[in-house]
């Protein structure tokens, strides 16, 4: 392997925003006497602050930095985080008429501040911020977002005049230099250098921000005379002047406890040294002594010459110092000493020669120089190198970010807006800023386009490119090929205005490196991009020929022909790549898109290369291979280099240790996107590597000389390399693919439901899938996954690993990147056994991604072949295609068992019944499958579980169960019972019965109910509907009509009677409504046709005892009036019903009907009344026919009616009464003695036609009556008639025969009662209408007893 990574080559990754641009806290400052100066006086510059604990694991700062630019009177600065997303984290200060020195924002960290100190042409600033420790401590840290120092910049007041100061206007700012340092003294005072117009350096000091004080002004001049002035200035004269040769063009400070040194690289080629705190300077040192020296140079004013400190503990203050010369330049390094008299000296370390043009910055630490320079065609270089180790001076380059191509080529079979905006919007190549400002143009500021996202940015670019192109187009018709052409015309036009502003804003103005973590940014107008080592195979392919022929063979790898082979080889891919046109290239990305053999297309290309091959390429190529001892063996060595195929699936990531603040390690939006770009950019590489190849395999395999496949290699080797080449080519385009697949955005909604899918899956406690809302730029698929899963498994990784270097506690940027890409690549790898990447995919529900992610995988991809069945089935689920998923569903069963993910959904529940793989796996997609709502496709899947599970009957009664239930659900009745009737288990078939019968009793399908044959189940179906039919409402529920359909189809004809008998019971207990009778009445019928239809033998019936039957399932129990449950009784009384019984109940329930029809008022009482209620409501209600009918069907009698009868005093009521006793003739004349016992009582006068009546009957009784009402005259009245009667006089009207005659049968009177009457008379004696009565009956009695004794006489007499 590599000897390690200091001396690699860098990538530049940049962090492009996707996102609208950044929103910036505006503050605007007028400093008063100030004349404003031109804006354009000082070119942009920009520059960093590291905090000091930044790469301190356990510290707040830990990867922060502060980010400005300047450009005129406006200063941007940027509080970054790798970390946790700051919130208003960048400030845009505006301090008008006064611009800003290149390189004049200086800051500085306090304990519990950071103080920013600027300066500008007319002014200096101090503004206090409070450090990131003070607002947060560290080990609270958990947030995923956190408020940046610069929060409440827009709180601090500017006009402070403890905070601001005016330049003195004499002697003034140096025009022809721009250097300045500034810095905090241990008493916390802000200290600024400028150079002076008159040459020297002055300082100004402000007096601490909490101390009052004046600002004081000092002036350093070359005599190492300090002279300082509280205000004002001394005259030229009196201080001696000093030439312009020594006017300071680069400033740096040193700071000490309790001094500071500023070091000054003047004009005149010479570095001097000041002691703040001496007031003298203590070191010239002449710097032309360190280069090689023209005349002219040492006459010439340096004025492109730079200074960089850099300071270690161990080693001591470095300084770097770039001095430039026409067309070239030299960087010296010297290390600071000093010797006991406290003089100093430099040591010179190292001198390294540069022959770029323009120096924009450099950067210096204690062994590394970085530079960026502009070369001739205004290009970035930017390189570095180690100076201690590298004793031959060769820089290291850093592959900058290219800007996109100049011009997009469209096919004639393209859409010219399409492939534009494919090519505008992918990730990683325009700035959501560049876009935005090209619109503005190509719109002609007719809109302001501000903070739009990424697809709303996308819409309007189009609408504005359509309109621009719809305007133009004044011909109303034109062909095809015209319209295309002038699509493509309007679209490049727009193109080359977003080239121009990328241009412009990717341009890197500053280097920014942090020596506590190591890390190199560049810093450019608008963003900032990062410095990553590069890995050994991108290393060799990047770096161009003239670097690679001088590349140390030994330093690639310890087998020194093995390097130089391996060197060789890439020359080889080189040539090939450099000879590759765009449409070759277009080729091989064809066959990755359209899934075709990358072996073949390689061939396609090798012969178009043979084909068009006027520089003679492949006879380099054929050279280069010849210098190669054993082309094979490195071919597998940098496929090696290039797999990431593990044999075990990584860990899984561990709870990620809070203490150490882990959790949020590299997860703002900052980190995220440069690590995905970082495998974006090692795809792209790796791609193009394996490309080239593939078609330099092609072309040994064409050559087959055994000399150039080294002495006798057998062929099948050399195609077991292509076949392997082939899916590493797959798998990096695969991964390019998805670094630049966008991820969508997704509805609340849509997450909640697929959260309650995977729920049901149990894969929600996973760590692939949380669900995500997209942060504000547009994720792609790679950072989705990197933010929300990868991350933590590579952090939990890294870190638990307690004998590597990684666990300290100090981060180091470049090892901990190229560490975590390391750790990263695996995770995405196609073939590794984990699947963490798609599980996040389908957690995120970026269904559309993962289905073409599956497309592009599955043809040559054969690890995890039954989870991407598996995610496909959910990708086709979402989308409506229940079928396809289901086959993939099906296809994915084969796997279960061998694969971890699907290891992982079969993972029984807690007390769950654990069955085969394979069957648990359909348990669980019949689950999913049923929460969509798909139960054809339960159906299918269950039945297909089915043979999975011939020897398991638990399993067979589940799936025949579900299997049940969704037929039964679809409709589907016949499928159901079938289903149903061939569950092994009986509880659950009883469960199912149970079903059946409510569902199909719900939907009125009963005569399927009816009809199933339910062979062995006759008697639970029965006991299932009668528990219904006994628990349910009567009127909303038809069950004991189903009952009874049941039995009169099987022919069964005495139990559907019965039937039908509880049910009119039933109905008149409970349901006492006009309806509830009308049912009752039909129900009786139905009980009586039933029973006729059976032999008269057997035509009975047996009722339960009366309440029994009708305590309904459920009910709470019956409770005394103490609160005791009552005793339920164990026996019941059995009672027959015969034909005639159930007749007579028809008969009853046909007149309650009667009586609610006539009286509605009756229906709560009649329902359930007995027949002698029913006749008392019959009366009330004045139907007496009904009721005299009822009493001969129940033989009950008729006393009722007559009584009701002799209250109705009508005419009408008389006549019917009247009828009725002749009609209804009684015993003893039973009916005409309750009458009038009835309206005696209550005092009524008995009708004539009444008292006749019953004279003809019982004319004993009526004077009885009379007696006991005390209706003495009327007694009279009656005892004389019915004794003339007897008499002969009137007989007949007291129905008697024959009255008293010696030859007539005998006659009697009612001798007590007349006795009665006439003691009842003769002790009322104080009326005298009753002496009167008295004397009269009395005297009556006498005439008839004289009769009575001659007739006695006369017929004794006869008789002898």
């Amino acid at each position: 392997m590599a000897a390690g990574l200091a001396e690699r080559s860098c990538l530049e990754l940049s962090a492009a925003a996707r996102g609208p641009p950044r929103r910036f806290q505006e503050v605007v400052f007028s400093p008063p006497g100030t004349a404003p100066l031109p804006a354009g006086r000082y070119g942009d510059s920009a520059g960093g602050f590291c905090y000091q604990e930044s790469a301190q694991l356990a510290a707040a700062t830990r990867n922060r930095f502060v980010r400005w630019t300047t450009s005129g009177d406006t200063v941007e600065l940027v509080e970054e985080s790798l970390d946790v997303n700051l919130l208003n984290n960048a400030v845009r200060l505006h301090i008008q008429g006064c611009p800003f020195l290149p390189g004049g924002v200086h800051l500085c960290e306090v304990q519990n501040h950071l103080v920013v100190l600027l300066i500008t042409g007319q002014t200096v600033h101090r503004l206090l911020l409070p450090h990131p420790a003070r607002m947060y401590r560290s080990e609270l840290i958990t947030e995923s977002q956190m408020q940046s120092v610069f929060t409440d910049v827009g709180k601090i007041n500017f006009r402070d005049p403890s905070n601001y100061y005016v330049i003195p206007s004499v002697p003034g700012l140096a025009s022809n230099s721009v250097a300045s340092a500034a810095w905090l003294s241990s008493e916390g005072e802000a200290l600024f250098a400028l150079p002076s117009a008159s040459g020297g350096i002055f300082v100004l000091k402000l007096p601490p921000h909490d101390v009052p004080g004046m600002v004081s002004v000092v002036e350093l001049k070359q005599s190492s005379v300090m002279q300082r002035f509280l205000t004002g200035w001394m005259p030229t004269a009196i201080r001696g002047d000093c030439g312009p040769s020594d006017l300071p063009i680069s400033l740096s400070v040193h700071c000490l406890d309790h001094d500071a040194f500023l070091f000054a690289l003047c004009q005149d080629h010479k570095l001097r040294m000041w002691s703040y705190k001496d007031q003298m300077c203590l070191m010239v040192a002449d710097l032309l002594e360190f280069m090689p020296v023209s005349r002219d140079l040492r006459l010439a004013a340096g004025t492109g010459h730079r200074l960089r400190l850099a300071f270690s503990q161990s080693l001591g203050l470095y300084l770097g110092v770039y001095m430039h010369a026409p067309k070239r330049g030299q960087f010296c390094v010297f290390q600071l000493v000093s010797t006991e008299s406290n003089r100093y000296s430099l040591d010179h370390i190292s001198s390294l020669f540069s022959s770029q043009e323009t120096l924009v910055d450099f950067a210096l630490t204690s062994s590394e120089i970085w530079a960026l320079w502009h070369n001739e065609e205004n290009q970035t270089v930017v390189k570095y190198i180690n100076f201690e180790q590298n004793v031959a001076g060769q820089w290291n380059q850093v592959f900058v970010q290219p800007l996109p191509e100049e011009e997009v080529t469209v096919r004639h079979d393209q859409d010219p807006r399409e492939t534009y905006l494919e090519y505008l919007f992918m990730p990683g190549r325009f700035t959501n800023a560049a876009i935005q400002k090209a619109l503005q143009i190509f719109s002609q500021g007719t809109e302001r386009h501000i903070d739009l996202t990424w697809d709303e940015l996308k819409k309007e670019v189009t609408l504005a490119v359509e309109n621009e192109f719809q305007g133009s187009v004044t011909e109303y018709e034109c062909s095809l090929e015209e319209f295309w052409q002038l699509q493509v015309e309007f679209w490049s036009k727009f193109y080359a205005c977003c080239l121009q502003y990328q241009e412009a804003l990717s341009r890197p103005l500053a280097l920014h490196l942090n020596p506590y973590s190591n890390m190199v940014c560049l810093l450019k107008k608008g963003s900032l991009s990062f410095l990553v080592p590069c890995s050994l195979v991108d290393h060799l392919y990047l770096l161009s020929n003239e670097h690679l022929l001088t590349e140390d063979d030994a330093a690639i790898f310890d087998d020194l022909e093995m390097s130089r082979d391996v060197v060789c080889l890439v020359q080889c891919l080189r040539l090939i790549g450099e000879s590759i046109s765009m449409e070759m290239a277009f080729i091989m990305e064809m066959a990755c898109s359209r899934l075709q053999p990358p072996e073949k297309a390689a061939e396609q290309i090798l012969e178009d290369l043979i084909a068009n091959d006027t520089e003679n390429v492949m006879e380099d190529i054929h050279s280069k291979l010849q210098e190669i001892r054993n082309p094979i063996h490195a071919i597998g060595v940098l496929i090696r280099e290039m797999d990431y195929e593990t044999d075990a699936d990584m860990e899984r990531a561990h709870h990620l240790n809070m203490r150490m603040n882990l959790t949020q390690l590299y997860s703002s939006g900052t980190a995220v996107n440069v690590v995905c770009w970082g495998i974006c950019k090692i795809a792209t590489i790796r791609f193009l590597i394996c490309r080239d190849l593939l078609v330099l395999q092609q072309l040994l395999l064409r050559l087959g000389d055994p000399m150039v496949l080294g002495g006798g290699q057998l062929f099948q080797s050399q195609q077991d390399l292509l076949h392997r080449t082939s899916p590493l080519l797959l798998s990096y385009y695969l991964i390019r693919w998805a670094s630049q697949c966008l991820a969508s955005d997704v509805p609340v909604d849509t997450l909640e439901s697929n959260l309650q899918h995977l729920s049901v899956l149990e894969l929600a406690d996973t760590t692939a899938v949380t669900p995500h809302k997209l942060v504000s730029g547009p994720q792609t698929i790679v950072e989705l996954f990197f933010q929300e899963v990868a991350r933590k498994h590579i952090i939990s990784r890294l870190f638990s690993q307690p004998n590597t270097s990684l666990a300290e506690t100090s981060l180091n940027w470049p090892h901990l990147i190229t560490a975590i890409v390391a750790d990263f690549l695996p995770l995405l790898w196609p073939s590794n056994p984990g699947f963490l990447f798609p599980e996040c995919l389908m957690g995120s529900c970026q269904y559309t991604q993962l289905q073409e992610y599956i497309r592009l995988l599955q043809p040559w991809c054969h690890v995890n072949m039954g989870s991407c069945c598996f995610m496909m089935g959910r990708c086709y689920l979402v989308m409506g295609e229940g079928h396809k998923a289901l086959d993939c569903f099906c296809q994915a069963a084969s796997e279960v068992g061998r694969e971890e993910f699907l290891d992982r959904l079969i993972q029984p529940e807690e007390g769950e019944m654990v069955s085969t793989p394979r069957l648990q796996y359909y348990n669980k997609v019949l689950r999913l499958l049923d929460m969509v709502g798909l139960p054809e496709l339960v159906i299918q899947l269950a039945t297909l579980a089915i043979m999975e599970s011939a020897d398991d009957w638990r399993s067979q009664a589940t799936l025949r169960t579900c299997i049940f239930k969704h037929h039964l659900d679809l409709g589907h009745n016949s499928e159901a019972y079938v289903a149903l009737t061939q569950n092994p288990d009986p509880s659950r078939q009883l469960d199912c019965l149970r079903q059946l019968v409510v569902v199909l009793c719900e939907r009125s399908q009963l005569q399927d109910l009816v009809e199933f044959p339910y062979v062995n189940l006759h008697n639970e179906v029965v006991g299932i509907i009668e528990s219904h039919a006994r628990a349910v409402d009567l009127m909303t529920h038809n069950y004991y009509e189903l009952l009874y359909a049941f039995h009169i189809y099987r022919h069964n004809y005495r139990k559907a009677g019965t039937v039908m008998f509880e049910y009119g019971m039933r109905l008149g207990r409970e349901v006492r409504t006009l309806r509830g009778l009308q049912k009752q009445g039909n129900c009786f019928l139905a009980a009586i046709n039933c029973l006729r239809l059976i032999r008269p033998e057997y035509a009975w019936i047996v009722q339960p005892a009366s309440g029994a039957v009708y305590e309904r399932p459920g009910a709470s129990p019956k409770r005394s009036h103490d609160g005791e449950c009552t005793a339920v009784p164990t026996t019941h009384q059995i009672e027959i019903l015969e034909l005639e019984d159930l007749e007579r109940e028809c008969v009853l329930a046909r007149i309650r009907l009667t009586l609610v029809q006539y009286d509605l008022s009756t229906a709560a009482v009649a329902g359930n009344s007995t027949p002698e209620e029913t006749v008392a409501l019959l009366v009330r209600a004045g139907l007496f026919d009904t009721a005299i009918t009822l009493c001969q069907t129940f033989k009950l009698p008729l006393t009722p009616i007559f009584e009701g009868l002799a209250f109705n005093a009508t005419d009408e009521a008389w006549r019917l009464l009247s009828s009725y006793l002749e009609r209804y003739p009684s015993q003893n004349s039973l009916y005409h003695r309750c009458v009038i016992n009835k309206l005696l009582a209550h005092g009524i006068p008995l009708p004539n036609w009444l008292i006749n009546s019953y004279k003809k009957v019982d004319a004993a009784e009526l004077l009885r009556l009379y007696l006991n009402y005390d209706l003495l005259e009327e007694a009279v009245d009656l005892v004389l008639e019915y004794v003339d009667a007897v008499l002969g006089k009137g007989h007949r009207y007291f129905g008697i025969e024959f009255p008293l005659s010696a030859t007539a049968p005998m006659v009697w009177l009612p001798y007590t009662a007349i006795d009665q009457l006439l003691q009842a008379l003769r002790e009322s004696t104080t009326n005298h209408y009753n002496v009167v009565l008295y004397q009269k009956l009395h005297d009556k009695m006498e005439d008839y007893q004289q009769k009575v004794s001659v007739a006695t006489r006369d017929h004794l007499y006869r008789r002898n």
